[in-house]
């Protein structure tokens, strides 16, 4: 009996587990090798497919693939290419089936956040009208923690416990300059339209720290930014304010828009702190410094949450399995069932309820202020940031792992992306 090959490909925004839920994907299949055969990854995620270029990862040494769970990253590398629709340009999933036949592969995983699930569905119902046997497993990832059924992404906890730490770290420095030098901190963060990276900078003010977090998903007040800035700096001498890129004022312009937009279409954001620690300087005069997060919040490896790494690995892993099982259209999720001491399951959705569909920050987990976060966000946030899972480290520097990513021989016609 000929078996089926698997092709497994990242998307988007890469994460500091992304490659966790890879090893968990390759080692699985691996372990399955009487029921599934190679396991080709696309290079630079569905752009792979397209342009034929797969990766053996059979390739790797099992040692490879375990390092692949202390390695940030895409290790395939990923894209942010958003296939048309099926009505705007058929040929492309068309040639994604082309490709996935002449290269015997019957399971795809394709890792990533709402786009992806979209991509994943369209692929599963299309293999259908084409009767083509094809198994489309979703594996979730997003730090921006915005899917729906599931109680949280891999990638957030880990984005989420280095927003804290940083946070935390800037605001005793800020403390200790207060008196005759900078009293405001600004930390910007991503988060498009959903606060949760945002809010986890408010699990500092159990340390005491006075901070301030605008959410995408309350309009931004001036007047009462500025005077609960004011009050603050008043109370304690300082104060730090944590700002997701995706704070907008009420007619809906970010205050961090550029007036471009990024391969998805989405307004390209970036540039929100400087644009805040401006205001106050403007309205109270106090001296100040701001950071952009940006790429390092997402690539922080050495500072990961074991809970989110354990579970980017377990997603990984049962997306195998839920294809082994006959699975179609589906995603695996995690299912919380208790918050102390936590507790959770691997649960399952449907891709047509979470394709292009965004989980907002519940108006309960924010303070009734808008500018900090509720005891019961806090409930919600602190058991996804628990534990270290370090890299090894050699010469002061974190080990990780460079795979050869060798290319399969290619069969078919070259195919033009546009």
């Amino acid at each position: 009996m000929t078996l089926l090959n698997a092709f497994y490909a990242q998307s988007g925004g890469v994460t500091s587990v992304i490659n966790a839920s890879a090893c968990g994907v390759i080692e699985t299949a691996r372990r399955h090798g009487d029921r599934i055969g190679q396991v080709f990854a696309g290079r630079n995620g569905i752009l792979g497919a397209l342009a034929e270029d797969l990766i053996d990862t059979g390739l790797e040494s099992a040692e490879a693939i375990a390092a692949l769970r202390t390695t940030p990253s895409g290790a395939f590398g990923s894209c942010r290419y958003k296939l048309k629709s099926l009505e705007k340009n058929r040929r492309e999933y068309e040639r994604l089936i082309e490709v996935f036949k002449a290269h015997g592969i019957g399971y795809f995983f394709y890792n990533g956040g709402g786009d992806s699930a979209d991509t994943c569905f369209k692929m599963s119902q299309l293999s259908q009208s084409m009767g083509y046997a094809l198994q489309a497993i979703h594996v979730p990832k997003t730090i921006d923690n915005d899917l729906p059924l599931t109680d949280c992404c891999p990638g957030f906890g880990s984005v989420a416990k280095y927003v804290a730490v940083s946070a935390l770290e800037a605001s005793f420095d800020v403390r200790s300059m207060a008196a005759t030098s900078t009293k405001v901190f600004v930390l910007e963060v991503m988060g498009r339209h959903a606060g949760w990276i945002a809010a986890a900078g408010g699990l500092i003010e159990s340390q005491g720290i006075p901070v301030v977090i605008l959410f995408p998903e309350i309009p931004f007040d001036r007047p009462a930014f500025i005077a609960r800035v004011d009050a603050l700096v008043k109370q304690h001498g300082y104060c730090t304010v944590v700002v997701s890129e995706g704070c907008h004022h009420p007619d809906g312009t970010f205050l961090a828009e550029q007036g471009s937009k990024d391969a998805f279409g989405h307004a390209q954001l970036g540039g929100a702190a400087p644009v805040v620690a401006q205001m106050v300087k403007e309205a109270l005069g106090h001296k100040f410094h701001w950071a952009v997060a940006d790429y390092l919040q997402r690539a922080a490896r050495h500072i990961a949450s074991a809970t989110d790494v354990r579970q980017a690995y377990e997603l990984g892993q049962r997306a195998v399995e839920l294809a082994l099982e006959g699975r179609n259209a589906v995603m695996p999720t995690i299912e919380r069932t208790a918050d102390e001491p936590y507790a959770y399951r691997i649960g399952v959705a449907p891709l047509d309820q979470v394709a292009n569909t965004e989980k907002f920050m519940p108006r309960d987990f924010i303070s009734a202020d808008g500018f900090g976060i509720s005891d019961k966000c806090r409930r919600y946030l602190l058991p996804l940031i628990q534990g270290e899972d370090y890299p090894a480290y050699a010469g002061g520097l974190p080990v990780y792992v460079s795979l050869k990513n060798q290319a399969v021989a290619k069969k078919l016609p070259a195919f033009e992306i546009v």
